[in-house]
């Protein structure tokens, strides 16, 4: 994998933050007053491959704790013993993972406007953009959550779900459903936390609400006897601490809060929106994607739904390094794009493949010993274990795919190309899911559902990847950094 070499930063006080695109200083000239421009930030200088380890280990110690707490979930609801409520959590976290990539896409939003700001030293303009990023993620989310809980029964209808388990899923996604602004704050904060550096408490965010959900789960579920009910009151709870660990960090230990006012955040939604509204598009075609499979899965039984809603927990633990990578690089990019580092903007794109690649192979082995005992942990028996073992051994290396195009959204919204990433999901939720979903299930039954999700994704992810470098080229070539 690339390095390079560390640079060191211009310490004369008397000269300003280097900047190679007459574009930005114009921009910023127009924004920020000069006696409130702040040094570089930290990933424009150093070593390129450090800043992606360091954020990504930080960024993934959090998003397991998540991912660990929605497994531990599962599996406490598993020992009760009863697959419709297996079931019916497998069909309601198709509709949250939709919120859930919702809320992403917001905080994408907020990487990529304000790591480029505090990138050039705008340390004024960060705050202001921190702050709508927050106010304008608010309001979306609640008209989202308010949307959502109106429409649960025909999403689950349409999903496939029936008698007892469409009831309880009705049940548990409408306790968590308005827990979807804290979660959606919560995941803003962090973003800005990630784009001032701030790995630790980033990971803070994410690691202290997880924790708090995994606490309370088996209190809620088995000791008050409230089963699935208990484990979304659980989840709720989690989310709100979510929030609060990072408004804390934002507001009170970085100072990335400024005052609220009407005009100046009806002008930076606008910019947000601009980089949001592809990036909320692009992020629920995976969901989308998802519940095209769930629901193609649905004529083979409880029992497959069943098995595919433990994958969809197993998956992000066993990579969660790779979300975080994901989310990790946008950063780092977006800091050496406001001060016009292309080269090192390469450095980044190509270490973050390595690693990818790197994560995906240790993923793989790790569960090729954990099958057998994954199955026993979940008490999966019939067609549900056919499906664990089936991922384990055979499909889970071809999530490769998946991380190089995660990676590759990162820099298409670094570089204001959110667009390209919205197609390129969108595509790979329709065209690389749909038909090969479809032969799959025809030939092969529920297992060839699976196989042919991640099939499909191979060529997608390649080609995300190649329009990625070409987009760095263009833009070095131009050498005007496109800002907000």
């Amino acid at each position: 994998m690339e390095n390079v070499p560390e640079k060191q930063p211009d310490t004369t006080p008397t000269e300003p933050p280097k900047v190679v695109s007459h574009a930005l200083t114009e921009t910023l000239a127009q924004t920020v007053p000069p006696a409130r421009t702040g040094t570089p930030g930290k990933f424009v200088t150093g070593s390129v491959l450090r800043h992606i380890l360091v954020m990504t280990g930080t960024g993934a110690v959090g998003l397991m704790a998540i991912f660990i707490g929605e497994l531990a979930n599962m599996l406490f609801l598993s020992r009760l013993g009863d697959v419709e409520i297996v079931s019916a959590v497998g069909y309601g976290s198709s509709i949250l993972f939709f919120a859930t990539s919702i809320g992403i896409g917001l905080s994408i939003a907020a990487t990529a406007i304000v790591s480029p700001a505090l990138g050039v030293g705008a340390l004024t303009r960060a705050r202001r953009l921190s702050l709508n990023a927050h106010l304008l993620t608010a309001v979306a989310s609640l008209v989202l959550s308010a949307a959502l809980w109106l429409m649960v029964p025909s999403l689950l209808r349409w999903l496939g779900a029936t008698g007892r388990t469409h009831a309880l899923a009705v049940e548990y996604l409408r306790i968590i459903i308005p827990a979807l602004t804290p979660l959606a704050l919560g995941m803003t904060s962090g973003a800005v936390l990630r784009s001032v550096g701030d790995a630790q408490r980033s990971m803070y965010v994410t690691l202290v609400g997880a924790l708090v959900n995994v606490v309370l789960d088996p209190l809620f579920i088995f000791t008050f006897g409230l089963g699935i009910t208990g484990a979304a009151i659980a989840t709720v709870i989690g989310r709100f601490v979510m929030m609060g660990v990072g408004l804390y960090g934002v507001m009170h230990v970085h100072n990335l809060m400024g005052r609220p006012k009407l005009r100046p955040f009806l002008s930076d939604s606008r910019i947000l929106a601009a980089v949001a509204i592809p990036a909320v598009l692009a992020n629920i075609a995976t969901p989308v994607g998802n519940a095209f499979v769930v629901s193609a899965m649905a004529p083979f039984g409880d029992a497959a739904v069943a098995g595919y809603a433990i994958l969809g927990r197993i998956q992000p633990v066993a990579f969660g390094a790779i979300f975080a990578l994901s989310g990790s690089i946008g950063p780092i990019l977006g800091q050496n794009l406001g001060a016009g580092e292309f080269e090192r903007m390469r450095a980044v794109l190509t270490n973050a493949l390595g690693v990818t690649t790197a994560f995906t192979a240790a993923a793989w082995m790790a569960l090729l010993v954990l099958a057998e005992p994954l199955v026993r942990s979940f008490q999966a028996t019939g067609e549900t274990a056919a499906i664990i073992r089936l991922f384990c051994q055979w499909v889970a290396p071809l999530f490769l795919f998946f991380g190089w195009l995660f990676v590759a959204n990162a820099c298409f919204n670094t570089l204001r190309r959110p667009q390209l990433s919205t197609a390129f999901n969108w595509a790979r939720a329709t065209f690389g899911t749909v038909p090969f979903v479809m032969l799959g299930a025809h030939w092969y039954g529920a297992k060839g559902a699976i196989i042919g999700n991640m099939l499909g994704g191979i060529a997608f992810g390649i080609a995300a990847v190649v329009v990625c470098y070409r987009l760095i080229e263009q833009t070095a070539a131009s050498g005007r950094a496109p800002v907000v």
